[in-house]
């Protein structure tokens, strides 16, 4: 008989963020308190399961444990696909509900719940493979009719993958073939000048029922025009927490941010991305339904340790709610 509530942290999958998903989950497992007992499940790139080395059915695991902390990131891990599964099998599982993991992994549904509420966000647009007959011929319409530069993006990627800035009519069209390898629906964005904010809110957490942490300073490389996988994971960032916003700023920031995890449907955390603009004010781009935990680096964990938390607190907090079924 386990005296230890059994945890089975996820992670890996079959994404492109396989190993910032490595990183998450072997944080998680090195940070759970002393209560628990984890469970190292990793899910290869072909999806396959295994527990200790080796390969296991899904049910198998899932049999043998109480809870799972879902370490995934990207496809699979936040799109809704393994919480089908977990919810399928009745296994509390921390993080977003199928439904509202869903919603939030596919931008332009995002940005739209987010925008019917009266949260701005960047003027944007969905381009779609079978409605196109030529990229060049694209290119050229939006260098025309779209404000520029412009933001594309594959429209359900995470970490900033196939983003890319286009800033001259030359360089729209590789934007748009990058995106189009990765997605046949492409998310095309007008570019906002302005600090990148990021921050995190957490369910229940120090007697609020929706706790926003202070809000990071995105500081990416001078060459590199936006916060993309690079600067996120392979480079010394710069990140300034707190930021360097004004009362009124973070204030505004900490709202926004809990307005877009309840908007969304998000359960137990989240993280936000934000540009704060010096005259046209906020604008919302982006929710996280599993801000990553690589250390040193995630603006969530940046952000947690400034306020005085730690992370086997917070671990254990969530896991508490995950248990509790909120």
């Amino acid at each position: 008989m386990f005296s230890k509530t059994r945890v089975a942290v996820l992670r890996g999958g079959p994404s492109s963020e396989y190993y910032v998903s490595l990183k998450t989950g072997g944080t998680v497992l090195t940070n759970l308190p002393e209560k628990y007992y984890g469970l190292d499940v990793l899910i290869d790139l072909d999806g396959v399961w295994y527990l200790k080395g080796k390969p296991e059915a899904p049910e198998s695991i899932l049999g043998k444990v109480d809870v799972v902390w879902n370490g995934l990131h990207g496809e699979y891990g936040e799109d809704g696909g393994v919480q089908h599964l977990l919810e399928a099998h009745h296994i509390p599982f921390t993080g977003s509900t199928r439904l509202a993991s869903a919603l939030t992994f596919s931008k332009r549904l995002a940005k739209q719940i987010v925008t019917d509420a009266g949260i701005k966000t960047p003027y944007h647009g969905v381009l779609r493979r079978e409605e196109i007959s030529s990229l060049e011929a694209l290119a050229e319409e939006l260098y025309r009719t779209f404000p520029q530069p412009s933001i594309i993006k594959p429209l359900a990627r995470g970490s900033s993958i196939g983003i890319t800035v286009a800033t001259t009519k030359d360089e729209l069209l590789p934007g748009l073939q990058t995106a189009f390898a990765l997605s046949d629906t492409v998310l095309v964005e007008e570019y906002i000048e302005g600090k990148e904010a990021s921050l995190g809110v957490i369910e229940g957490y120090r007697g609020e029922k929706y706790y926003a942490l202070v809000p990071t300073e995105i500081r990416r490389h001078p060459e590199r025009p936006f916060f993309d996988f690079e600067t996120k994971y392979k480079e010394a960032p710069g990140h300034i927490t707190p930021g360097n916003f004004s009362p009124a700023e973070k204030a505004e920031l900490q709202k926004l941010a809990t307005a877009v995890h309840k908007l969304l449907g998000l359960r137990h955390y989240s993280r936000s991305e934000f540009i704060v603009h010096p005259k046209r004010g906020i604008f919302f781009i982006e929710a996280d339904t599993l801000p990553d935990f690589h250390e040193g680096i995630s603006p969530f964990l940046l952000s947690l340790t400034a306020v005085g938390a730690t992370l086997p607190h917070l671990i254990d907090h969530v896991l508490t709610l995950a248990l509790e079924r909120k």
